[in-house]
């Protein structure tokens, strides 16, 4: 395989010398975050007043985590380091608070993303002569115009397309002759639905590779979209709080996720202890931008569940691999005392060829007791009045389930298309027990 790389200096740069960097970046993040009131707070507490305080990456130790709650607190400008008239463009997420955590990008700040994005972009394969059609939501969402710049910066025909109008999108694919596209796993799955109802053959597309993003999604997923759509499907990691997309993405070995560790600092912990997690071992991503100057962000617990490799890749980057994302440390079900992430029900799901390509897991109380439904299309080709099929087909549901997440939850066969389909990331996950059981 013929390999490629936006920045071969850096992307190839020996361990030694990229520690060595990041050292030295770090400690100029440190001073960034000293000018934003947030931080010169909150270093001062831990004697840290001024870059000299760091003197090696283990000092990264005397830095507290920094919680998406700190963010909320800081709200509007208390993670600002620069003066407001240098700042040209905030990306916000909201949570369940109504408080919003807001980014601020500083000119060179949104050069600096744009060239993160356009090494993830190159390191699939993808050169200026693609055309890029960008199927996802823009506005605050950093997901849109994130993946938008490092197209441009790449120097491919960027369609600035947007989420949902599947007859849209599929007419540009066809007028412009797209070649990649970039939408959430759920709406990639149901493209392929789309595409039969429509009639639109495959063989009128051009499209050969798609980005995954913006939810997670199982490795049986991604091999059903890459079946159903004949296209090459690349794994992407980011979170608005590291700028957005390009935190991490796959090379073409389509084996982890390379994070740019010039531009971050990977931890992982254990969720519980928040100590370090053992070489391989599955905790908590803890992560620092050292790539920002408008707002710092050090050490911020992301929640998102991982590892790292721990050889080498055949791509010959040096930076080293994320797994996949198995989930989140605050997104796990309890249910009747048994710990499930919905990963686990994915992953069981995707991997039944009579499932269709949408699910919904409902979770709500029967008496003192958790009641766990999970909600599934079937495939279009089954007779949905066929009744022995479908209770066959249900009952595998449930035995493979069991074995995976050791209940037997209730199952619910859908005909196809008939579960609600988000235009942005999907909603997999309905807890309607009460709050305050």
């Amino acid at each position: 395989m013929q390999f490629q790389y936006w920045n071969a200096e850096i992307e190839k740069m020996p361990r030694a010398e990229l520690e060595a960097l990041q050292l030295k970046r770090l400690k100029k993040e440190i001073e960034i975050a000293l000018r934003a009131p947030f931080y010169k707070e909150r270093l001062s507490k831990v004697g840290i007043k001024s870059s000299d305080d760091i003197k090696t990456l283990a000092d990264l130790n005397k830095i507290p985590f920094t919680t998406k709650d700190d963010l909320r607190d800081g709200f509007p400008y208390g993670f600002l380091s620069i003066p407001k008239d240098e700042v040209v463009r905030l990306h916000s997420s909201s949570g369940t608070t109504g408080i919003p955590t807001v980014i601020y990008f500083s000119k060179e700040d949104i050069k600096q993303w744009a060239g993160y994005m356009a090494r993830c972009i190159f390191a699939t394969g993808c050169t200026k002569s693609d055309v890029f059609q960008n199927m996802i939501t823009y506005g605050l969402f950093t997901g849109g115009l994130g993946f938008h710049q490092g197209g441009e910066e790449v120097g491919m025909l960027t369609i600035p397309a947007g989420a949902g109008n599947t007859a849209r999108q599929f007419k540009m694919m066809q007028d412009y002759q797209t070649t990649v596209l970039h939408a959430t796993p759920s709406f990639l799955l149901h493209l392929e639905t789309k595409m039969k109802e429509a009639g639109v053959p495959r063989e009128s597309l051009f499209i050969k590779k798609a980005f995954g993003g913006a939810e997670p999604y199982s490795e049986d997923t991604r091999k059903r979209i890459e079946a159903l759509l004949k296209v090459d499907v690349y794994n992407s990691y980011g979170l608005s709080e590291m700028n957005g997309p390009g935190v991490a993405f796959e090379c073409q070995c389509k084996d982890g996720l390379h994070i740019w560790e010039d531009g971050y600092i990977a931890e992982i912990v254990n969720p519980d202890t928040l100590q370090p997690a053992k070489d391989g071992e599955t905790g908590e991503l803890v992560l620092t931008i050292l790539c920002r100057e408008a707002t710092p962000i050090l050490r911020y617990r992301t929640r998102d569940l991982t590892s790292f490799y721990t050889e080498p890749c055949a791509c010959g980057r040096t930076h080293r691999k994320l797994k996949r994302i198995t989930g989140r440390s605050d997104d796990m079900l309890i249910i009747n005392g048994v710990n499930v992430f919905p990963s686990q029900i994915e992953e069981v799901i995707m991997s039944l060829k009579e499932v269709g390509n949408n699910y919904l897991i409902v979770v709500e109380k029967d008496g003192a007791l958790d009641k766990l439904t999970v909600k599934t299309e079937v495939n279009a080709e089954i007779f949905m009045d066929d009744s022995r099929h479908l209770n066959a087909l249900k009952e595998k549901i449930i035995e493979t389930l069991q074995t995976s997440i050791s209940i037997s939850p209730k199952v619910e066969l859908h005909e196809s298309g008939s579960l609600p389909i988000s235009e942005g990331k999907a909603v997999r996950v309905h807890d309607n027990r009460p709050k305050d059981v």
